[in-house]
């Protein structure tokens, strides 16, 4: 325990992956990224689960790195994860196909802000508090908040933090598009997992698809998301999920989707 861990549970159709190093103020070690990085991969691995939802055991989501355990790879410039592993952050492919909700709370800093932003939809307790500090350190994030922070709250907005290692609170996270909902202390998880709960109870061919393009779009531009509408749009009416969606709306009750 020593190094922190990830808890992985799954309920109905959700996988909830927790953060456990409260002692430690949950801040990761390469381990517990290696963890989370194949919680992520049953996650896109098993049919059944149709969506995650990432949150923290203790009263932090995480302080970050354990920077001392993350120096000497640094410094070898190994990464964190092998090759071919899914990344969390989105960066190097394979990714998680699929739909992934966070839940915040307490200190978020770093690290946990670069996942955060590159999942889906981020719920916020209002008590949250941000940081991206690595200027502090001598050194700068490399998982993705010098791009994503840029593309959801733009130039000014994102340097303002990004170059001084400012704290900024839940209420300004969601201004800047970086949190979605904002609740009371300690309703975060709830929140979060009746959002993820929604989306396990639409089409999963269909979510996946969405979220797919959705991503095409922002990665490679809108025209070559555009390209693909039809080809995507007639295999999905061909599914099973996309028949039982017509008969559902005839008979006028609620789809049971199945992922086929």
């Amino acid at each position: 325990m020593t190094d922190g861990r990830i808890v992985t549970e799954r309920r109905e159709h959700l996988l909830l992956i927790g953060i456990d190093r409260p002692a430690k103020l949950n801040s990761f070690t390469p381990d517990m990224f290696r963890a989370l990085s194949e919680a992520y991969a049953a996650l896109d691995r098993e049919p059944d689960l149709r969506c995650g939802v990432v949150h923290a055991l203790g009263k932090h989501f995480t302080s970050g790195l354990d920077l001392p355990k993350f120096t000497p790879l640094f410094e070898r410039g190994e990464r964190v994860i092998p090759k071919g592993a899914v990344d969390p952050f989105r960066l190097n492919p394979p990714f998680c196909r699929k739909p992934v909700v966070f839940a915040v709370k307490g200190w978020c800093l770093t690290l946990g802000i670069e996942l955060m932003l590159a999942a889906d939809i981020v719920v916020a307790a209002s008590d949250t508090r941000f940081a991206q500090i690595e200027i502090k350190r001598g050194i700068m994030p490399t998982g993705g908040a010098l791009i994503r922070m840029v593309e959801r709250a733009g130039w000014g907005n994102a340097m303002r933090y990004l170059l001084t290692g400012d704290e900024f609170d839940a209420h300004t996270a969601q201004r800047l598009g970086f949190a979605q909902e904002v609740t009371l202390p300690g309703a975060e998880l709830d929140r979060a997992l009746a959002i993820a709960t929604r989306i396990a109870e639409q089409a999963p061919l269909a979510v996946q698809a969405s979220l797919a393009s959705s991503r095409l779009a922002v990665e490679r531009g809108p025209e070559v998301a555009i390209a693909e509408y039809e080809t995507v749009q007639q295999r999905l009416s061909k599914t099973k999920d996309a028949a039982e969606g017509v008969r559902a709306f005839t008979e006028r009750r609620k789809a049971r989707f199945h992922g086929r």
